[in-house]
């Protein structure tokens, strides 16, 4: 009942979204986009509270945990959507629509995701080290990490799958993503980069799904966190489009998370952190990574 109820009225949001509130393409603004945050954070701390009233405080802990962790590394994620969008040169008035459909794969994605976690981890009781062991690995890597400054996104695994299997054209149409040419139908640009942003979520949630298991096992808490968490992401995305220089030192606070859970993981056979705990350290690495990054761009 839980399942269904929350899956419709998700769907209904989401047809509200692209059938009334964006049926004409336009630039999204930056005060459009901030009271877009606003609305999804407020809803996903509603559901927060039908949480504690339904299931208990435990849940509600996990519930928002998990949502903090998923939504911290997502503003890692949309820089690279960021980037994606700039390299395929990708009109800003087509960007919301790619955004729009990138996401709806993404839940279902995400959901298969989850499912097959959560399942592994019921049978397989060493497979925690496992997640554990990637995230730490993860965590680390990235605070050594450089910058790429050419990504070459031409030589990608998924575009030239696509472009192996389908015929594209190198013209935009408009907001279409497949378009009639000499009597048949060809992908435009715009597949394509909807094809790299969803599968380029799927990578990310080899990382930020663990994490988020790291937290709960309830399939049902892990699966909504995760949704409230990516259903901002558009709107975070045209908010810290033109930011990316404000958060020099996030990608730090973020390997420090990923570390964290990672630990947590490997540890929980042994000693068991409260979710509690956890939450206060996720939210204090990213408030001091924030503060640092401005501290920073004044001294610049």
């Amino acid at each position: 009942m839980f399942w269904v109820g929350f899956n419709v009225f998700i769907l209904a949001m989401l047809a509200f979204d692209l059938l009334i509130v964006n049926k004409k393409e336009k630039e999204v603004t930056f005060k459009e986009s901030i009271l877009w945050v606003a609305f999804w954070s407020s809803l996903a701390m509603a559901f927060n509270g039908l949480v504690y009233y339904w299931f208990g405080p435990v849940k509600a802990f996990e519930f928002l945990t998990g949502y903090v962790i998923e939504w911290s590394l997502s503003v890692d994620n949309l820089f690279v959507f960021i980037v994606i969008f700039n390299y395929f040169k990708v009109p800003k008035m087509y960007q919301h629509r790619v955004l729009f459909w990138g996401i709806l794969g993404a839940l279902i994605l995400r959901g298969t995701f989850i499912l097959v976690g959560i399942a592994l981890f019921d049978k397989f009781d060493w497979m925690i080290y496992i997640f554990g062991g990637i995230l730490l690995f993860t965590g680390i890597k990235m605070l050594f990490q450089k910058d790429e400054e050419d990504p070459q996104l031409d030589r990608n695994i998924f575009v030239r799958a696509c472009k192996a299997i389908l015929p594209v054209t190198d013209k935009y149409h408009g907001k279409y993503f497949f378009v009639k040419e000499n009597l048949k139908w060809v992908a435009t640009p715009l597949f394509i980069v909807l094809v790299v942003v969803d599968f380029t979520d799927l990578v990310f949630a080899v990382d930020s799904i663990p994490a988020v298991l790291s937290i709960s096992s309830d399939p049902f808490i892990v699966y909504t966190s995760n949704v409230f968490a990516i259903l901002g992401l558009r709107s975070l995305f045209f908010a810290l489009s033109g930011m990316m220089d404000l958060f020099k030192y996030l990608k730090y606070g973020l390997a420090i998370i990923l570390s964290f859970v990672g630990i947590k993981m490997l540890i929980s056979k042994f000693y068991h952190i409260p979710v509690e705990w956890a939450l206060f350290v996720v939210v204090i690495v990213l408030a001091v990574s924030i503060l640092l990054s401005q501290l920073k761009n004044r001294e610049e």
